[in-house]
């Protein structure tokens, strides 16, 4: 039972972010699915609070949203300090599972998908957010022919104000975009691109790059590679307008919607057969018990089935007081209203005369004797209050006079940032022992390792220690093998590169004394539908045997100075190379 409400029954499905979940709300009495995190074993506490944040995001991503192709969040709960996010049920299976049990889809079953993914996407990016992972396994078809897209476990909402971990593969790299491959921003555009390599999985029955492969090589083919083209086919050309390299090139929803309506017109009324739900033999466990909790069952129309006669008493409900039993007569008068707003009856009668309205309350009173009785309430009143205020002051053992100007006004003392050394590992990609570095880096930063392909440049792993905020960053990149093919000025070129103009603004540069290299100081900016967010980047570049290291500390530009003394100077000495 989670939160002394939800009732855990059978798993779903599971993956590297968490467990999901057939259950049942006890409280509104429903079936629901419940998102349960995982915790890898030997992750430390600011990892751990990393993975509790994007289970978060995804409930704050789809909370947002509310139309009819995404999944509806119900709630968050918690149990034992851990979030559960508590969805919909869909009875349904994904769009992979269908793919692979049976091959490709038609072209009306296709268009079907793509209308309802990019209808879904069209609410999220109007809510400014961006899912960043659609792909076959994040789309769920019903039986009854609904479609909806989900997991927005890595989705971000533009406003915030959180740094983008420039590096980080997010996604699934056979339906990964160009740019977000290689490190770029991530834009609404890139889930244009995950919707056309979706499709083309939709229509050819396998990804437009190897799914099982070295994602290390996939995510290369994907940089540099050229780009994948479907079968001949009515679906074609919008797969390929969707899946073009350049994200300003790619076909907005609102055209893919116009272009898939022709084919959806004239598409038969029942698109998905109940023999694509039928569970293949030894393919798949009795487990789910979906049809056991599955929703009430739904009209072509969308409506509820009718029935003849009323549900049974379904007894109390789950909370307050239990129902009045049905009766022909009214209510017993309930009295006052507990504030002090006039009866209907008081409203509706007919006002007093001013004259009595202004009368004594007790005949014979003067109007001295009421002005002095008023005086003397006013003088006990103020008493009373100041001395319950003394009273309370002295019981708490308290000073009765205020605290001084000196009292108030002490700010308060920063504390200062706790270090430790930290171990990272940026080895190549064959696995050779040639990346293990040790840093000293703020205590509470979490540390996250990953690959990346930039223009220009070959593939390198990047290790990034992030604050709790997500304001600050360090990054630690090795490009194994860099030398003698390249040199240390194509690196400050790709970098220049990697961004649009005026993205990029060099601040200074300087070489190394004592080894071959050079120090930078940068300005980029990142632009969002929210607004632009300016940052700094100190860089220290240099060669190592063949292999290049770039080790930067990345802040916002509004911290560039104090950043330098209190970040940069401190961490940079420490970097050692290991291993």
């Amino acid at each position: 039972m989670v939160a002394g409400r939800y009732r855990l029954r059978s798993v779903l499905g599971s993956g590297s972010m968490g467990t999901v979940w057939s259950a049942y709300d006890e409280f509104l009495h429903r079936p629901v699915a419940v998102k349960e995190i995982l915790l890898p074993p030997g992750v430390t506490a600011g990892q751990a609070n990393e993975l509790r944040e994007r289970t978060l995001r995804e409930a704050r991503a789809i909370a947002v949203l509310s139309h009819p192709n995404v999944i509806t969040l119900h709630d968050v709960a918690r149990q034992d300090g851990e979030p559960f996010v508590v969805m919909e049920l869909l009875p349904s299976h994904s769009l992979a599972e269908l793919i692979r049990d049976h091959g490709p889809l038609s072209v009306e079953q296709a268009a079907a998908v793509g209308d309802a993914v990019a209808a879904a996407l069209g609410a999220a990016h109007n809510a400014g957010i961006t899912h960043r992972d659609v792909k076959p396994g994040n789309v769920l078809v019903a039986e009854d022919g609904r479609i909806k897209l989900t997991d927005f476990g890595i989705a971000r909402n533009v406003s915030d104000a959180s740094m983008t971990r420039t590096g980080m593969t997010l996604g699934s790299p056979a339906y990964i975009a160009p740019e977000v491959a290689s490190g770029k921003a991530v834009t609404p555009a890139a889930d244009l691109w995950g919707l056309g390599a979706t499709l083309f999985c939709a229509v050819e029955g396998h990804p437009p790059y190897d799914a099982d492969g070295d994602p290390l090589e996939t995510i290369g083919k994907v940089v540099k590679g050229e780009v994948p083209r479907p079968s001949p086919g009515p679906l074609a050309p919008l797969i390929t307008a969707l899946m073009a390299k350049e994200p300003r090139d790619r076909l907005p929803l609102a055209q893919v919607r116009r272009q898939l309506y022709p084919i959806l017109e004239k598409a038969p009324r029942v698109l998905f057969g109940p023999e694509m739900f039928a569970a293949a033999s030894g393919q798949r466990e009795e487990a789910t018990d979906t049809r056991e909790i599955s929703a009430s069952p739904v009209l072509e129309d969308g409506a509820a089935e009718a029935s003849g006669e009323l549900a049974a008493d379904p007894g109390p409900l789950p909370f307050g007081p239990p129902r009045a039993e049905a009766s022909n007569e009214l209510a017993a008068d309930p009295g006052p209203l507990p504030f002090g707003q006039p009866r209907p009856a008081d409203t509706l009668a007919a006002p007093r005369p001013a004259a009595t309205l202004a009368a004594p309350a007790t005949a014979g009173r003067s109007t001295t004797a009421t002005v002095l009785l008023v005086v003397a309430s006013l003088v006990l009143f103020v008493a009373a209050a100041f001395g319950g205020f003394v009273a309370a002051r002295v019981i708490g053992a308290q000073p009765v006079a205020p605290p001084s100007r000196d009292e108030t006004s002490a700010p308060s003392v920063p504390q200062p940032t706790v270090f430790e050394r930290r171990t990272g590992e940026a080895s190549s990609v064959k696995g050779a022992q040639d990346g293990t570095f040790t840093v000293d880096v703020p205590a509470d930063w979490t540390r996250f390792t990953s690959s990346q392909a930039g223009d220009d440049l070959p593939l390198s792993t990047l290790v990034q220690f992030v604050s709790a905020d997500g304001s600050q960053m360090l990054a630690v990149n090795h490009f194994p093998k860099y030398f003698p093919g390249n040199d240390i000025a194509d690196y400050v070129k790709a970098l220049e590169k990697s961004r649009s103009n005026g993205e990029f603004k060099l601040v200074n540069q300087a070489k190394l004394a004592e080894q071959d290299g050079l120090t930078m100081m940068y300005r980029t900016i990142d632009r969002a539908a929210a607004g632009s967010v300016s940052r700094t980047t100190y860089a220290k570049v240099f060669k190592q045997g063949t292999s290049l290291w770039a080790v930067s500390v990345t802040v916002p530009t509004e911290q560039e100075e104090t950043a330098k003394t209190a970040l940069y100077d401190r961490i940079l000495p420490t970097f050692q190379v290991t291993g």
